[in-house]
């Protein structure tokens, strides 16, 4: 901030304080950008008119998470990415019946063979869970019944860290790392490929996801280039475990 006095004058007495008062006041520096000059506005962001599927908006600017996600890099995931996901879902839908479906309800009933839905409808309920379980104040490590499961069923936190960075390193190619509860009702850490997620009737592990880690490189990419690994565990500084227990608790009681 630059610091300016500003001198009251013979002409400007009866606005002044006093006399021979100084008052000095604080104004921007005028290079300081803000978030919305530098980024935009995710709440700006639309789907093309008409679309049965809505951005859901995020909760913090995109420039909020960092050190660990970029704010660029989260303008490009969202504005772009995420939203393209969104237009080619509701373009798929428009005049059929699944217009009128959940998102969920559309995945579990996926006919695998039906590749532009299925990558379409994919990306844009899995980007929409990634981008809720991140914030600016979240880290640290779950509470509640999550925090108690995942040291029965995974052995500790610890270990779920683990799982989940080496199952991220595992993918090949583009795809999706997750924790989910299984149709029994225990947590297990899984992955997927391209768009594809534990809702599915193909997925090797079937469940109700509850924390989705995005390890397509243009998740990452402008910030950790090829280092996939460092992207995994700076991740663990933004994930909101208030949000992900939320959504474990959600899920049993569905069961």
């Amino acid at each position: 901030m630059k610091k300016v006095i500003i001198f009251c004058v013979f002409v400007m007495l009866s606005s002044c304080r006093g006399g021979n008062d100084l008052e000095e006041v604080q104004i921007p520096d005028p290079e300081v950008e803000t978030t919305q000059l530098a980024y935009g506005n995710p709440g700006d962001v639309k789907v093309n008119e008409g679309g049965t599927f809505k951005m859901k908006g995020l909760k913090y600017a995109y420039d909020a998470l960092e050190p660990h996600i970029d704010g660029r890099t989260m303008q490009i995931h969202y504005a772009k990415h995420h939203l393209n996901y969104a237009n080619k879902l509701n373009k798929e839908i428009d005049t059929t019946d699944l217009a009128t479906k959940s998102i969920e309800e559309i995945l579990t009933k996926l006919n695998p063979n039906n590749k532009a839905l299925r990558n379409n409808a994919g990306g844009y309920y899995n980007h929409n869970l990634f981008f809720e379980i991140l914030g600016p104040k979240a880290g640290g490590t779950p509470t509640g019944e999550l925090a108690a499961a995942i040291d029965t069923e995974l052995g500790s936190f610890d270990a779920l860290q683990s799982q989940l960075i080496d199952a991220g390193n595992n993918v090949f190619g583009s795809g999706w790392v997750w924790l989910v509860v299984t149709n029994e009702g225990k947590l297990a850490v899984t992955s997927t490929t391209n768009q594809d997620n534990p809702l599915m009737p193909n997925a090797e592990v079937r469940g109700t996801p509850i924390l989705a880690i995005d390890v397509w490189e243009h998740a990452y990419y402008l910030k950790h280039q090829n280092k996939r690994n460092d992207y995994l565990t700076a991740l663990f500084n933004v994930i909101d475990w208030k949000i992900v227990n939320d959504k474990y608790e959600s899920a049993l009681n569905r069961l």
